[in-house]
């Protein structure tokens, strides 16, 4: 509890916007945070509570017939590669790690799908006994964490389906249904204002166990889930509103996986799904650029972005852990999504250009505050550029979840392809009970970002909650051999203006300017309005790995109005 108070009252001291809402509420002058019984999502009052019920399981599994282990293993969990030997399952439930992360991912047995074949059962049967021995009793600790509790429930019944579940097969289906009524009864809502992606995993922990074990009320709830919480955390392109492209591809993941289940089973929602799925695939081919897809936002601690390259077009990890009919339903559902048009994905905050051999991706999030709840940064207008198949310029994503250091750095504006007024990012942070009007009246209209004739603009006001600042606009103009960034700074104050540009290759002092070679190509850059310097960096390519990068600063000390330009040149 003294925590709690600790932090909101440091965050009352540092953010002047949580200052300003909290005063115009005593004046009663915004509203305060809406009324919701957590727990509880109104669309299920006739489905709560979830009581017990008997596993009985429409297609039979085998048991595992495994002994103890007889080699080491290692375990691929988030930001640590964990190896045990025969034996040292039987403490690992008690050991403690630097990240909370690793620990929920060996308490979800998220390690079981990453190593697809090469899993040994043995080693599942050893961790699981281990596992029910402490913990088979639902409480209120991370392990029974209802996300936690949904994706182990989610692994173990995938590796079930292929090799078998862990004996003794009676104790295990008993346990693994007590999953439901202890997912149902800490269901992750908070009030349609503070309710994450977490809810609708929990509709999928539900689902899948309620179908795998016949569970039909647990089924029906996990359905309903599902179902009203694709209307609200999909936008109308079919793109998930979190901001991080990862995490679109691991909820989409997600309802394929539900999709194949209910169409398996000949569920009535099986037509539902398939539409959410194929509305969500629709919107991958726009973020994929020639030399990849960028990982813009969070990336996801469940599984490394390879696991799902199958969902954009490459080979292995959950695509190939399905059965031959599954795998090639969901080829042909990608066939038939298509891409989204990108009008519709740029309304949605994500906007793709092509500029003759130049492609890019900007990332704006409606509104310009990063939703709340989400896994976007504070990135509005930051981009990623690919020159050919080669990224030149690219997002850096992050490597940790926490709120200072490392992992705060990487969610912030100094991380990213942007321009920061005075060091702070370009919009506050955002607030789940602050409403549409105040958020209008501190960081002014939405942004606005279009292409127009070979360029791609970008504006927004979010800058002029400071005395003297105005506007900010970008201009980024493209030929077959340049690319030139053209800013703007409107106001009367005098104001350190730095922008940033984050490229993953080798960077040489030229002169008065910079030369980046990549293995392909070299490129000079050049700019005016302020003095250019580099910094080591990190592009992060999964949840606690990265690969270098150079940090291209551009720093003045300037009187608003500024403008300064950028300019990149193929050699």
């Amino acid at each position: 509890m003294l925590a709690g108070v600790s932090r909101k009252l440091n965050n009352l001291l540092t953010d002047p916007t949580l200052r300003r809402w909290t005063v115009a509420r005593c004046l009663r002058q915004v509203p305060g945070e809406p009324n919701f019984t957590p727990h509880r999502p109104p669309y299920l009052k006739d489905l709560l509570p979830l009581g017990p019920e008997t596993p009985r399981p429409p297609s039979p599994f085998r048991e595992l017939a495994a002994g103890r282990p007889a080699t080491p293993i290692a375990l691929p969990l988030p930001g640590l590669t964990l190896r045990l030997g025969p034996g040292d399952e039987q403490d690992i439930f008690r050991r403690r790690f630097e990240d909370t992360e690793t620990l929920l991912a060996l308490h979800r047995f998220a390690w079981v799908p990453l190593l697809g074949p090469e899993t040994d059962p043995a080693w599942v049967q050893s961790l699981w006994e281990a596992w029910r021995e402490r913990h088979r009793s639902p409480d209120g600790g991370w392990p029974w964490h209802p996300y936690t509790a949904a994706e182990r429930v989610a692994n173990l019944l995938g590796f079930g389906r292929r090799q078998g579940l862990p004996a003794p097969l009676d104790d295990t289906l008993d346990l693994l249904a007590a999953h439901g009524p202890a997912i149902a009864g800490r269901l992750e809502y908070f009030g349609d204002h503070h309710t994450s992606n977490h809810l609708a995993n929990n509709g999928r922990g539900l689902y899948l166990l309620g179908l795998s074990l016949g569970l039909e009320r647990c089924a029906a709830l996990g359905a309903r889930v599902l179902v009203e919480e694709a209307a609200r955390i999909f936008l109308s392109s079919g793109i998930l509103r979190e901001g991080s492209s990862h995490y679109h591809l691991l909820l989409l993941r997600n309802y394929a996986e539900t999709w194949l289940a209910a169409r398996a089973h000949a569920r009535p929602e099986a037509p539902v799904l398939e539409e959410i799925v194929r509305r969500a695939l629709g919107a991958v081919p726009p973020l994929v650029l020639p030399g990849g897809m960028p990982l813009i936002g969070d990336i996801s601690p469940d599984c490394p972005p390879a696991f799902l390259a199958g969902l954009i077009g490459g080979e292995g990890g959950w695509t190939a852990s399905l059965d031959d009919d599954s795998r090639e339903s969901v080829r042909r559902m990608q066939q038939a999504a298509g891409a989204r048009a990108p009008s519709t994905l740029a309304a949605d905050g994500w906007l793709r250009g092509s500029f003759g051999p130049w492609t890019g991706l900007w990332h704006t999030a409606p509104g310009g505050w990063s939703t709340m709840p989400g896994h976007g940064h504070a990135d509005i207008g930051s981009f990623e550029l690919h020159f050919g198949r080669e990224p030149v310029f690219v997002d850096p994503g992050r490597g940790a979840y926490g709120e200072t250091g490392e992992a705060a750095f990487y969610r912030s504006a100094s991380a990213h392809n942007t321009l920061l007024v005075d060091g702070e990012d370009p919009y506050p942070p955002n607030r789940p009970y602050y409403s549409d009007d105040f958020r209008r009246r501190v960081g002014g209209p939405e942004p606005e970002v279009c292409r127009d004739d070979g360029a791609v603009i970008l504006k927004h006001s979010g800058y002029r909650r400071m005395r003297g600042v105005g506007a900010v606009s970008r201009r980024w103009r493209f030929t077959s051999k340049s690319m030139t960034i053209e800013d703007q700074v409107e106001g009367s104050a005098s104001k350190a203006v730095s922008r940033r540009l984050l490229t993953p290759h080798a960077v040489e002092q030229a002169g008065d300017g910079l030369l980046i070679k990549t293995p392909t190509a070299a490129f000079r850059m050049s700019a005016t309005g302020g003095d250019v310097s580099t910094a080591p960096a990190k592009r992060w390519t999964a949840y606690g790995e990265s690969e270098p990068a150079t940090m291209i600063r551009i720093d003045a000390q300037a009187a608003l109005p500024w403008h300064g330009t950028m300019t990149v040149e193929v050699l």
